[in-house]
């Protein structure tokens, strides 16, 4: 995985077997696992799951051009889709300990909170007229 730049560093990728976030043709892989053409193998990176097809084995860590040679993307339309929405309403759920929304953060918020008809609506209430005519 980190041959091919799907993660950063050897460590996050050993880390991301180890946790089980990584099977090989639907089984659990550890770390050392060798890997066949045509395997394919999910990477399970929250809030989706990413699909590869080995097209050929590589011992050494390949550059970025070369690594379509290596294996194809087969992550499914809907995967992808999952990722905008999450990305949209991402300032919505904000992960425990990330501090208080900034002002950028605030103002989305707000945006996406708000109904668009109030915007439009301009009332006022006037209370004090109901109660003297009583």
């Amino acid at each position: 995985m980190w041959a091919v730049r799907i993660f950063k560093t050897r460590t996050i990728a050993a880390e991301a077997c180890k946790k089980g976030r990584i099977s090989i043709n639907g089984a659990q892989a550890k770390a050392a696992r060798t890997v066949k053409p045509g395997d394919v193998i999910q990477v399970r990176k929250p809030p989706i799951t990413y699909s590869f097809k080995v097209l050929q084995p590589i011992e050494k860590r390949v550059s970025a051009k070369l690594v379509p040679e290596m294996m194809e993307n087969v992550t499914t339309p809907d995967q992808y889709e999952l990722l905008e929405i999450s990305k949209v309403s991402g300032f919505v759920n904000r992960a425990k300990g990330t501090g208080r929304p900034t002002k950028k953060d605030r103002r989305s918020l707000e945006e996406f909170t708000t109904p668009e008809f109030l915007d439009d609506f301009d009332f006022e209430f006037d209370f004090d007229d109901d109660e003297q005519e009583s």
